[in-house]
């Protein structure tokens, strides 16, 4: 058994694509517009990877958790990466915003940003 996909709701599964292949770099999966189906996987990563499901949030239930999450300033994903101060300025200077700069705690460091499509990040550093 492996982990073979996982979602996160969004506003606009379009537009999050743009936003995470564009911004965040990471690559398409697999897109057919016209069922609004975008999924991306890791940067070099190959096609029998994990994928992430940009998942409509028309459901009521779904909106309702991801708005909740979103109100709440809870992420409801974390990305590794291996340094989140690099990362950090780079997305800055792409407009991204973050609720703050990063910090480290027990857990590590940390940055968490809003993708603009409903849903707070968390970068967490490898």
């Amino acid at each position: 058994m492996r982990l073979k996909m996982c979602s996160i709701h969004v506003q606009d599964p379009a537009a999050a694509h743009a936003f995470y292949t564009g911004t965040l770099g990471f690559e398409t999966l697999l897109v057919v517009p016209e069922y609004n189906l975008f999924i991306i996987k890791d940067p070099g990563a190959d096609t029998g990877s994990v994928g992430l499901l940009l998942e409509p949030s028309d459901n009521p239930i779904g909106a309702a958790y991801m708005n909740g999450l979103h109100d709440a300033g809870i992420p409801a994903i974390v990305f590794g990466v291996p340094d989140v101060e690099a990362e950090y300025r780079r997305l800055v200077g792409a407009g991204v915003i973050f609720q703050g700069e990063p910090s480290n705690g027990p857990s590590g460091t940390t940055a968490v940003f809003d993708d603009g499509c409903g849903n707070f990040v968390q970068l967490h550093q490898d």
